[in-house]
């Protein structure tokens, strides 16, 4: 974590009363507060429509924070010192009285204060609401400090190219590119952050990663949740876009990127805009043939029943929305010519896997029999966090006979403290003013630039070779089949029980 920073920071939280506040906002605020990351000074104002009193109010953020935080229940005293830093707001965010009425308090904290601190405003609102409360903001300047002041927009950042550039161009209208802040919490997780280190930091690997090494590369997320209670947002937009678009492109870069010139915002966002671009765009034809799309049916996921997608609160019974998207990509650049990057996302699966392989090349020449498995770089960014690499070991005896082993990095085992989330790293980079993790206005556009050919043809086509999977399952056989000939099938984490059995073994 970085050094507290001085600055008193007045935080604003536009959507209080909703699941994001309660489940990760004000869990990673509490976070911070008690490790002393935040500043001595700090309020925060919580700005919802209903009207709720506000001991009550509090009370529910206390359950949010004693169910959610990795820090467990809270303190009665220091959640009590916390809270009274907490008031709540009712207002309508269409009508100025709010925004007169959140101006008062802010400047009533900053004179108190006695000093003109940091202003942090976050969307924590359904997207219809993104331009109603920025241009509140900008008339009744709220937010108009350029050092000072930022606005922090949760996805989905438009539904397509044409939205993306609309409303990019509608914030940087009000406010300066670096006071806006788009938040990809993937981007936070430790074991994400920890790839550029992995990379950069030790030259044993940075000679290897190439296409004179490297076979292909796998990014898979694996969600066991089913749609649930999202099918009225999810029916329109989709895996491609809810997951695709934004956080599996993201680690696409952290992977493919070149080394920035410095650890500083501009270089490493310039360096990710970089890969997009060169990504190798799709037609029409390579769509149907590098992009496989499917939906998931009735079944079982861990001994409960699962009803099938269509069948989902809010969805459409004749729906073709794709719940799995698996994808065959193309890098044309000098360092990736010819390496194909496999990408994979799907909801309603066996298990929760976040996971990224790197398969190697196999041995030039090969004088043993039983090398068969080539070197293979796995990079879990959850559930289990660790980096281990695959390699080729003597079994101790009087012949030469080779096994596959591992050598693992786990977080659990090389570090004590507990491990911060997402969104307590990239609240304290909004406070201190570091993008380095967010993305850009033109990163976020050469995204959309990547998938949109894919969303026109299934517009035009849709329900051509639209794929069916079992809940429960790792999906349809075809995601599989994109693989070939570099592999047979996904790469796939040991199971709950063989990491138990490893687990007593030991």
């Amino acid at each position: 974590m970085k050094p507290k920073k001085a600055y008193p920071a007045a935080i604003t939280i536009f959507g209080a009363r909703g699941d994001l506040t309660r489940r990760k906002l004000i869990p990673a605020l509490y976070n911070l507060f008690i490790e002393n990351h935040l500043p001595a000074l700090f309020e925060i104002f919580c700005v919802d429509f209903q009207t709720v009193d506000e001991a009550a109010f509090k009370n529910d953020l206390l359950s949010g924070v004693n169910e959610f935080s990795r820090n467990g229940k809270a303190e009665p005293s220091k959640w009590a010192e916390f809270a009274a830093r907490i008031s709540y707001l009712q207002g309508d965010f269409t009508k100025k009285e709010t925004y007169v009425s959140l101006k008062a308090k802010v400047e009533d904290f900053e004179k108190s204060s006695k000093q003109r601190g940091n202003r942090m405003f976050y969307f924590a609102v359904a997207p219809r609401f993104i331009e109603v409360i920025a241009e509140a903001l900008a008339t009744r300047k709220l937010c108009s400090n350029k050092t000072h002041d930022r606005i922090v927009v949760e996805k989905p950042f438009g539904t397509d190219l044409a939205t993306a550039r609309k409303l990019n161009h509608f914030l940087t209208k009000r406010f300066s590119e670096k006071q806006v802040y788009r938040i990809d919490h993937y981007l936070g997780k430790e074991t994400v952050q920890n790839i550029m280190a992995f990379r950069f930091a030790n030259f044993v690997f940075e000679p290897l990663w190439n296409k004179n090494y490297i076979d292909h590369i796998q990014i898979s997320v694996a969600e066991q949740v089913s749609v649930g209670k999202r099918g009225g947002y999810y029916d329109a937009s989709g895996a491609l876009r809810d997951m695709i678009q934004n956080h599996l492109l993201q680690l696409l870069c952290i992977v493919a990127m070149e080394c920035p010139g410095a650890y500083k915002a501009e270089a490493i966002r310039d360096a990710k805009t970089k890969v997009l671009k060169s990504i190798r765009p799709f037609t029409t034809q390579q769509v149907f043939k590098n992009v496989v799309r499917a939906q998931y049916t009735a079944g079982e996921v861990d001994e409960v029943q699962r009803i099938a997608y269509r069948q989902e609160e809010q969805v459409s019974p004749e729906s073709n929305t794709e719940t799995f998207v698996a994808m065959k990509m193309m890098i044309d650049n000098p360092r990736w010519e010819g390496v194909p990057f496999f990408l994979r996302t799907g909801k309603s699966m066996t298990r929760q896997s976040s996971v990224i392989v790197v398969q190697f090349k196999d041995s030039p020449h090969k004088i043993f029999r039983d090398d068969i498995v080539p070197n293979r770089l796995i990079i879990s960014i959850q559930p289990e966090l660790e980096i281990s690499l695959l390699f080729e070991s003597k079994v101790p005896g009087l012949q030469m006979k080779l096994v596959p082993v591992e050598m693992d990095f786990t977080y659990q085992e090389a570090y004590t403290e507990s491990l911060p989330e997402a969104y307590e790293a990239l609240l304290l980079d909004v406070l201190h003013g570091d993008a380095t993790l967010f993305m850009r206005a033109d990163q976020v556009e050469a995204a959309w630039k990547v998938v949109m050919p894919i969303l026109d043809a299934w517009k035009k086509s849709p329900s051509k070779l639209l794929q069916f999977y079992e809940s429960g399952t790792w999906g349809p056989v075809a995601g599989s089949n994109l693989l070939k000939p570099y592999a047979k099938e996904w790469y796939r984490l040991p199971s709950r029980e063989t990491i138990k059995k490893l687990a007593v073994n030991k």
